[in-house]
């Protein structure tokens, strides 16, 4: 059974809506790209059940990432390899700079400004343009810190810079983005993953096995905050904005538990050669600058 404060954390995510195709590129993205990124569906399933999640759900979910273009499978024998497919990693490449790298700090006081008409295009850019850190605030036009990579769903869109230091760019900006809601899922995240930073501070024994899958639902329920913060100029956010917080949070906990989760990679997690090569330097860069 998974240690405290780990129980309490699995216990949430059985009382939410199911995220298992979410948790499943989360892994991907966070674990197995590092390392070659193709893995075994029996090291997938080894790791869910110890979330306590049915094999036929996990199933279930990777056919649907595969069907929706996510997840590419191979088929050696009897057994399936994945790797995400192209759609799955353009998107975890974008969010991978999100997630572990500080944020931008030469802000030029300016905005890219997207318009995109009626039609196919403004569907298809929608949920990239969410992820790559874009607000809105009509639909069809959205907005971004100058220097943000425009994602290529949305290359076609007319692309203008405007200004945000006077009062109608400031008004723009809190139109394109739910600041509170962002500010409370981090209040949200830091509470429920404070308690594992005590338990790691104190040298509380964790198995690997546990490590790994405190490593991926703390990524998991961060990624989930944070491709959603545009990570805006600090002279733009409100007081006591809590995003700085959540992300010493984040990358302490995720440097603890690092060593102990790549040694579970290390003993279960094989490819079509057998184990998986060791990670890609870029993995121990993670949350550096802090």
């Amino acid at each position: 059974m998974p240690q405290p404060p780990l129980a309490r954390i699995v216990d949430q995510l059985k009382r939410e809506p199911s995220r298992t195709g979410s948790i499943v590129i989360t892994v991907f993205g966070d674990a197995i790209v590092p390392r070659g990124g193709s893995v075994w569906l029996g090291t997938l399933l080894e790791f869910f059940e110890a979330l306590d999640i049915d094999s036929g759900v996990v199933r279930t979910a990777m056919s649907r990432l595969a069907t929706d273009g996510w997840l590419e499978r191979n088929k050696v024998g009897r057994n399936s390899f994945y790797r995400l497919a192209k759609k799955g990693r353009q998107t975890f490449a974008a969010a991978t700079r999100h997630i572990y790298d500080p944020p931008p700090s030469d802000w030029t006081g300016r905005f890219e400004l997207l318009l995109i008409g009626n039609g196919e295009d403004r569907d298809a850019s929608r949920e990239a343009l969410k992820n790559a850190g874009f607000g809105s605030p009509l639909p069809g036009v959205w907005v971004a810190p100058s220097g943000v990579a425009v994602p290529e769903e949305a290359a076609g869109a007319i692309r203008l810079e405007v200004s945000a230091e006077d009062d109608s760019g400031r008004r723009l900006l809190s139109e394109s983005w739910p600041l509170q809601r962002t500010a409370d899922a981090y209040q949200k995240f830091m509470k429920t993953f404070e308690p594992l930073r005590g338990w790691i501070g104190r040298g509380e024994p964790l198995t690997e096995a546990d490590a790994f899958a405190a490593r991926i639902l703390l990524i998991h329920h961060y990624r989930r905050v944070v491709l959603r913060d545009p990570l805006l100029p600090t002279s733009l956010l409100p007081r006591d904005w809590p995003g700085g917080a959540a992300r010493e949070l984040c990358g302490e906990i995720y440097r603890g538990l690092l060593r102990q989760s790549e040694q579970w990679l290390d003993r279960h997690a094989t490819n079509e050669n057998g184990p998986l090569p060791k990670p890609a330097a870029e993995l121990a860069r993670r949350f550096d600058g802090m």
